[in-house]
């Protein structure tokens, strides 16, 4: 279906099943990460990790096996906790880096955002990955290092989660323009549920084989070619 959206300053991207395949990150990124989680907690870009993980697990003194266990538990549910998320980014960023990572995206996106980007647009990212995460994805995608072309990045640490409406005020104030100029752009039906609280545009992105079925309750498009924003 063709979108068309007006009055729009800055476009808000969702990553997992809207710029790249959920695929992906289950079938490469989680792996690669479980595999590595007990080796990183010594990295002293985690040392808050293990304080983040005994907070989640209402735990004083949590053992180093308790935390372990514990986040390769949320690995496995595909939890939204800070503490896996933040490790996860600080282990996908050597991963990108040193280049055993390269992350996908669908054909459509580079181009889209390219576009839009040309055209004056500010470009957001939010994500319930890290912030550290994102940008070691959008630097190594097979379209090549994308992190030029968007204004900042979001996540769950420094704007909440992503089915919460005060997740989006705090995003809305952060941005600094008003939330009708704001589109919004995710497979989730829920979080767009909540960006529409604050009066933002949206779009629903449902692209064949992702896991999510379309909800029918807001606008939707199966590739960025199909919306076009004034």
């Amino acid at each position: 279906m063709s979108i068309h959206a007006t009055g729009v300053s800055c476009v808000i991207l969702d990553i997992e099943g809207t710029t790249s395949a959920t695929s992906f990150v289950y079938d490469r990124l989680f792996p690669y990460s479980r595999a590595r989680i007990e080796d990183y907690l010594d990295d002293p870009r985690a040392a808050g990790v293990t304080g983040l993980a005994a907070a989640e697990l209402g735990l004083a003194d949590p053992s180093r096996e308790d935390v372990v266990a514990a986040l390769q538990g949320w690995i496995d549910a595909d939890a939204k906790v800070t503490a896996l998320k933040t490790l996860q980014g600080i282990i996908w960023e050597d991963g990108f880096a040193c280049g055993d990572l390269v992350s996908h995206l669908f054909p459509d996106v580079a181009p889209a955002l390219a576009e839009w980007h040309r055209a004056g647009l500010a470009l957001y990212v939010y994500s319930s990955g890290s912030v550290v995460a994102q940008r070691a994805w959008f630097g190594h995608t097979d379209a090549g290092n994308l992190n030029g072309l968007f204004s900042a990045n979001f996540d769950t640490a420094n704007a909440g989660p992503k089915r919460d409406p005060s997740s989006y005020a705090r995003i809305t104030e952060a941005i600094g323009q008003p939330g009708e100029s704001l589109l919004f752009l995710s497979d989730v039906a829920a979080e767009l549920d909540a960006a529409i609280t604050c009066r933002w545009q949206v779009v629903e992105i449902t692209r064949p084989g992702e896991p999510h079925p379309a909800s029918g309750r807001h606008p939707s498009a199966s590739t960025f070619a199909d919306i076009t924003i004034d």
